[in-house]
């Protein structure tokens, strides 16, 4: 409702999404029949306004859902008719496993980057305020309580696991394998990945969900340092969140910026 007490048009609904830092779509006939109809298509499927055509409607909405989470916006050609997906969305959520002098570092970077980081540790001697001070938040506590503190896991969600602790690597990653989450990584040597594969299949992670896990994790930027070890990871995290393999642009073809990004 506005301030008035009236109800908001699917665009002024679309407009408190975005002011509001929540995440939908507003799609808008440009070509075709009932030309400028709106529909406002939410994160739980439910939808405001109308564009004259149920089965319009459904490719719509399924669209939008898709644009919401991957946080784009663009045009869509269905036989003769235009829609434009308009996709509003907050700042993106990484969370941090592991209370290291990585993860500190990790976490400067991704807020530089625009991002969200939290910090996870059931030590509390580690995790510690004081210690990240770019964290939104830092928790003490097991995996499971803290996706249970920031309301689940989404589409969009980036999670990084560097404890380098096999009970807590794993608290982390059996939750977060079987998840809808954007991107799943672990530290850890190749030998170690070895390892860990073998205890999760033994807790019934199937090899389907192990091929979500980008471990060891980052690109291969030859990182020696902390501050290096976080921009390599942080550069993966942002090139699979686009698509990218993360190489070098002198070596790649087509588009180095997508339309509608």
């Amino acid at each position: 409702m506005s301030a008035d007490g009236n109800a908001l048009t699917p665009q002024g609904q679309f407009a408190e999404l975005a002011r509001s830092e929540g995440r939908g779509a507003l799609v808008t006939i440009m070509r075709g029949p009932n030309l400028g109809a709106r529909m406002l298509v939410r994160t739980d499927g439910s939808t405001e306004g109308s564009l004259g055509d149920e089965a319009l409607e459904r490719i719509a909405a399924t669209h939008a859902d898709e644009l919401m989470w991957a946080e784009r916006s663009e045009a869509v050609e269905h036989g003769d008719t235009l829609l434009f997906v308009d996709a509003v969305f907050p700042a993106p959520r990484l969370v941090i496993f592991g209370a290291i002098d990585f993860a500190a570092q990790l976490c400067t970077l991704a807020r530089t980057s625009g991002w969200v980081p939290y910090v996870s540790d059931p030590r509390g001697f580690f995790a510690r305020r004081d210690r990240f001070p770019d964290a939104e938040e830092v928790f003490v506590g097991w995996p499971d309580k803290t996706f249970e503190g920031l309301g689940g896991i989404d589409r969009a969600m980036s999670i990084a696991v560097l404890t380098h602790d096999p009970k807590l690597d794993d608290a982390a990653l059996e939750i977060a394998l079987r998840s809808p989450a954007a991107y799943v990584g672990a530290m850890g040597s190749h030998r170690a990945q070895a390892k860990r594969r073998d205890r999760l299949l033994a807790k019934g992670i199937t090899d389907e969900e192990l091929e979500r896990l980008a471990a060891p994790i980052g690109l291969d930027l030859g990182a020696l340092t902390a501050e290096e070890t976080a921009l390599s990871i942080m550069s993966e995290i942002v090139a699979l969140r686009r698509g990218r393999d993360g190489g070098r642009l002198a070596h790649a073809r087509g588009r180095i910026h997508e339309v509608g990004a």
